[in-house]
């Protein structure tokens, strides 16, 4: 009886370890595959656990097991996540076979002794975790862009590159692109301009507005006229900037309070709500099954019937003319604490899609798109 609660018990132990030490809990997600670089540790339970059983019984307990964790994990983001992720099951039930026969042939190695063996264990399930990490990374981030990917044109006020005071200083300093800056160029060519009305994104090419700086009225034009005429655009107009600043309050440098963008918006029919008063943290958003951190973000209190609003309307989609224009009411969006994982490079333990959405609005479909996604526990959306 207690050899068939085994199975049970080591698949209740690996979605223990998932949900805390997997990262599954804070980071607010319930992605299967987050158990792949702890998957050997329960196994090598399993395998002690009945080292004196015949064969056939040990490969059933495995195959038992991993079965239990497939149905749990299912259910589990079912519940909490609305998808299975089906895909990512399959592969933890791969992985886990092999991690199973691994274990079991380290455990039935009896011609070593048990301190030979302990030790063999100890440094294959290092490298188990590190590789697990390193597979996961691969498989969550974008592949390389195609040479074919749009030419973003990008016009901003906050300081995403060239931080020092004067010309020498940043020229001995190199551009210290900030984060969101290069992760932005890493998925396609982008341009960073200082006019519209002299640099007119290309055929083909898409317009970021990260909360610039006040626009001649020729710039506003050139912008309403780009969209309008069948161009794309991510527009983000912060009602109260949070971006960290350097300078003295004042300092024409430091990025703007607030958005400057009211007589385009007006134009097209859109009001921007004021800020949150106290809100002191980032909350989660879901919108078209991606998720955003937004900090004091404003929302959107009159939109034409040709928008479409989300996460209470602090996003909107609209249709301008020929063209589409994405707003977001937060500038913040792309401070890097923000959505860049703890880890550098290890995208699958990143707590939010900021920049995977961003590609997709901008890029569409030159988009590249990982293999594997994140699986969000559902945001309360107000």
């Amino acid at each position: 009886m207690i050899a068939r609660l085994r199975p049970l018990g080591i698949a209740a132990l690996l979605l223990l370890l998932a949900w805390f030490a997997g990262g599954q809990r804070p980071l607010g997600r319930v992605d299967p595959a987050l158990a792949l670089p702890l998957l050997l540790l329960p196994m090598l339970a399993l395998g002690w656990w009945q080292r004196g059983e015949p064969r056939a019984a040990r490969q059933r307990a495995i195959l038992a097991t991993l079965l239990a964790v497939a149905v749990g994990q299912g259910l589990f983001a079912w519940l909490l996540a609305g998808r299975a992720g089906w895909g990512q099951i399959a592969l933890v039930l791969v992985v886990g076979a092999a991690a199973g026969w691994l274990s079991d042939a380290l455990v039935q190695r009896r011609t070593w002794a048990r301190a030979l063996r302990v030790a063999v264990a100890a440094v294959v399930l290092a490298a188990w975790f590190v590789v697990g990490h390193a597979l996961l990374a691969r498989l969550y981030r974008a592949p390389a862009p195609s040479t074919d990917a749009p030419v973003v044109t990008m016009l901003t006020g906050l300081p995403l590159r060239w931080s020092g005071d004067d010309l020498t200083t940043m020229i001995a300093a190199g551009a210290q692109e900030d984060p969101a800056l290069a992760r932005i160029e890493a998925a396609g060519p982008v341009r960073l301009v200082d006019s519209l009305a002299d640099h007119v994104p290309p055929p083909g090419g898409t317009l970021l507005l990260a909360h610039p700086r006040a626009l001649a009225p020729r710039d506003l034009i050139a912008v309403d006229a780009f969209v309008r005429g069948g161009g794309r655009a991510v527009i983000l107009a912060d009602a109260l900037s949070g971006w960290p600043v350097e300078r003295p309050l004042g300092d024409p440098r430091n990025p703007p309070v607030t958005s400057l963008l009211t007589p385009l918006l007006d134009h097209w029919g859109i009001t921007l709500g004021a800020a949150p008063v106290g809100e002191t943290a980032a909350r989660a958003y879901d919108v078209g099954g991606a998720r955003l951190r937004l900090f004091s973000a404003g929302r959107f209190e009159r939109l034409p019937p040709t928008c479409a609003a989300f996460a209470g309307g602090r996003v909107a989609q609209c249709r301008i003319g020929a063209g589409e224009a994405w707003l977001v009411g937060d500038a913040d969006l792309l401070f890097a604490p923000l959505w860049r994982p703890a880890v550098p490079g290890a995208d699958h333990l990143r707590r939010a899609d900021t920049m995977e959405w961003l590609d997709a609005r901008l890029r569409g479909a030159g988009a590249e798109r990982a293999l594997l996604h994140p699986l969000w526990i559902r945001a309360r959306q107000p």
